[in-house]
């Protein structure tokens, strides 16, 4: 199974990078072709709603950013991994930048059912708290026309030590590795 890795957090030790890595392990351990974009370091532009990709057969107006590498592989994937850290009660800009550039090849990526995982971490140990980012991650996989694959909301993690020492290290290996049996 080939699998995109969409990492949204701009830390590079954080919760999620921790749980990214776990995840990348478990899918390794099970010998699936793993690509990761960390999208918080790449050159990477807004989508402006100005659709010059609609006029030009998917091409956007930004031609020479960091997005056409992640769509080649997006096109060719089996499963999607979404990891973010919770801001503000949903995924990061960085994060949200690369989902809404989908928009220049949505008629294709809708038509080629894909898996599509969410790993989020917060500090808050409120359950309500993952609402908005659920409700973001099921109208995704609605619209795509993409299967829920999984998704694993890590409560109280508001450093790297908490998400080290705490049981959603092992959860996101295991879900990295089981990811076909979801």
């Amino acid at each position: 199974m080939k699998v995109v890795v969409l990492t949204g957090s701009p830390h590079t030790n954080g919760t999620t990078s921790l749980l990214a890595d776990e995840f990348c392990s478990g899918a390794m351990e099970s010998s699936h072709e793993l690509i990761r974009f960390d999208t918080a370091k790449l050159k990477l532009n807004p989508c402006i709603g100005c659709d010059h990709c609609r006029k030009n057969e998917g091409k956007c107006v930004y031609e020479y950013d960091d997005m056409i590498e992640i769509i080649l592989h997006l096109l060719t994937a089996d499963a999607v991994v979404l990891v973010t850290p919770l801001y503000y009660f949903g995924m990061t800009s960085q994060l949200k930048r690369v989902i809404d550039r989908f928009y220049s090849v949505n008629d294709l990526l809708r038509e080629n059912s894909k898996k599509l995982f969410l790993i989020a971490a917060g500090a808050d140990k409120d359950e309500w708290a993952m609402d908005g980012i659920k409700a973001h991650y099921k109208s995704l996989c609605k619209y795509m026309n993409w299967q829920e694959g999984g998704m694993l909301l890590a409560y109280g993690l508001g450093t790297r030590q908490d998400a080290e020492n705490s049981e959603y290290k092992l959860m996101a290996r295991k879900l990295g590795k089981e990811m076909c049996h979801s």
